[in-house]
């Protein structure tokens, strides 16, 4: 059987991470029977990353490549009536959602208002990991900060670009529905990956602030996330 592995849970949500909730949910609501590893080590990941997911003979990582993998092997519908302008839309969001990342990542790892509620969130919840084990992961992202250039911007500046790609999905997603009509397709996976790891996130950042000021977007998320689960 298929199996995905990826980060643990953290705060109810199947992955800490927004890429692995995203392949999870995905899976869920294109109906893909799998088996669901949490790992913490990436060493064994295609180029070092989660999440990724093993099928026979086949391994595959990167969660945009997995999705067309499991498009592709299975036949699977959940995109079929898209138009080419609503594929672009999907495309753009996308690149939105990446740029989310850094922020939430940033929130987590480096903003120092959060970064102890963080950490002791994955101690209370993983007793597996340690102080100093967290400590050096907290180092290796400053690095991948800097390089990728959210590093280099000071925390408000930071939460302020978040918020911006934040503004751009709250005017995507619609007061009742999905993105793209009444049935869920890739992109609300994709949406709630993200969405979900700031909505149930019980750590009171800026993001969280404006995800629960919106309606639609806490709408949206507690669909797909009943959805996932009940599958």
């Amino acid at each position: 059987m298929l199996t995905l592995y990826s980060y643990p849970t953290l705060f109810g949500v199947a992955d800490n991470n927004g890429y692995g909730l995203k392949v999870f949910a995905f899976l869920r609501l294109a109906g893909v029977p799998f088996t669901h590893e949490h790992i913490f080590d990436a060493s064994k990941a295609p180029r070092g990353q989660l999440p990724y997911i093993v099928n026979g003979e086949d391994t595959v990582g990167d969660s945009e490549t997995i999705l067309a993998y499991l498009t592709q092997k299975y036949r699977l519908t959940i995109d079929a009536q898209l138009s080419k302008a609503e594929r672009t839309t999907n495309l753009l969001v996308t690149r939105t959602l990446d740029d989310l990342y850094w922020v939430m990542s940033y929130s987590r790892w480096k903003d120092e208002r959060y970064w102890l509620l963080f950490r002791d969130a994955l101690l209370r919840e993983h007793p597996s990991l340690t102080v100093d084990g967290l400590a050096k992961a907290k180092e290796f992202n400053a690095q991948r900060y800097y390089y990728q250039g959210i590093g280099r911007f000071d925390p408000d500046a930071a939460m302020a670009r978040g918020l911006s790609d934040l503004r751009a999905i709250a005017d995507l997603i619609p007061a009742q529905g999905y993105v793209h009509g009444e049935q869920p397709t890739s992109i609300d996976a994709a949406i709630y990956g993200f969405i979900a790891n700031i909505y149930y996130y019980d750590i009171d950042t800026p993001l969280k602030q404006f995800v629960v000021a919106h309606d639609n977007i806490v709408r949206h998320c507690r669909a797909i996330h009943d959805a996932v689960k009940s599958t």
